[in-house]
């Protein structure tokens, strides 16, 4: 990924850009891939896989081990060619406390991306289309944290990063395209708590299909905070908020949108937020 200060550019090059990705899939539809491969961006540089490794069963990475993906390209095949929103289906990787992912490009389909269960890394990892979701955490206790270093994503109908556990996920240094969520805290799991996201530097290019950056649950505590400096560029929503807050629950039902913007669990300024 191009470092962010090597973004410089006039924010005309980034606008003039989206209506021509956004057309992809007309003016109300979700966007559509017509190829495997994300379009060119100004925003980013996308790795060009060193090889392709199907996917037919769940890759574990054990608790303290790192996998190296050599920067193949990795997607689904049998049981794993999956690419919609259904709940319940199986990752692509399943890291157990401690673990790495690191030099990975997913392809699609994607099946469930990666689930993190403890505290683990992500590391220089990319989703050429996001399945259901590009990874899940799942941390176990209060303590877990989730790195997410370097990497990008692109075509995620609804979410790029879910936490459905506790814990802290931690998103930096990222590139996200074609999206409608880059993180949401669970707003219906069975199991409930106070959860915290840090975004530094993400580099987010926004369409029309784009719902909000980070979608917290204010009731339990959520809390969103912004380090470095984040762009976002877009043409079709410039009232678009960094933050939603939802009314969670515990059962399963559909949480309600409450307010937007920024307060002291939804912690961003001018200096670390800027939208163009």
């Amino acid at each position: 990924m191009l470092p962010l200060s090597s973004l410089r550019f006039a924010a005309w090059a980034a606008v003039a850009l989206l209506p021509a990705l956004a057309a992809c899939g007309g003016t109300d539809a979700p966007f559509v891939y017509h190829n495997r491969n994300p379009g060119p961006s100004p925003l980013v540089t996308w790795p060009k896989p060193t090889g392709e490794q199907p996917v037919d069963a769940t890759i574990r990475v054990l608790a303290g081990q790192v996998y190296d993906g050599g920067m193949k390209r990795f997607y689904g095949v049998d049981d794993m060619a999956t690419s919609g929103q259904e709940e319940s289906q199986d990752a692509m990787f399943r890291l157990s406390d401690g673990a790495v992912l690191q030099n990975v490009i997913i392809g699609d389909p994607a099946a469930d991306g990666v689930h993190c269960y403890g505290s683990c890394t992500l590391r220089n990892v990319w989703w050429e289309r996001v399945g259901e979701d590009a990874a899940t955490f799942r941390g176990q206790t209060g303590q877990d944290v989730m790195l997410i270093d370097t990497g990008g994503a692109s075509g995620a109908v609804d979410k790029v990063f879910q936490n459905n556990g506790v814990g802290t996920m931690v998103i930096k240094n990222f590139y996200v395209e074609h999206f409608g969520k880059l993180y949401r805290s669970c707003g219906n799991c069975s199991r409930q708590a106070a959860r915290t996201v840090v975004i530094e530097n993400v580099t987010a290019l926004l369409d029309h299909d784009a719902e909000t950056l980070v979608g917290l649950n204010e009731n339990y505590g959520d809390r969103a905070i912004f380090l470095g400096k984040s762009v976002f560029y877009t043409a079709a929503k410039p009232t678009w908020p960094v933050c939603q807050r939802y009314f969670g629950n515990s059962r399963g039902l559909e949480p309600k949108k409450t307010t937007k913007g920024p307060d002291q669990n939804c912690v961003y300024t001018d200096a670390t937020v800027e939208i163009r």
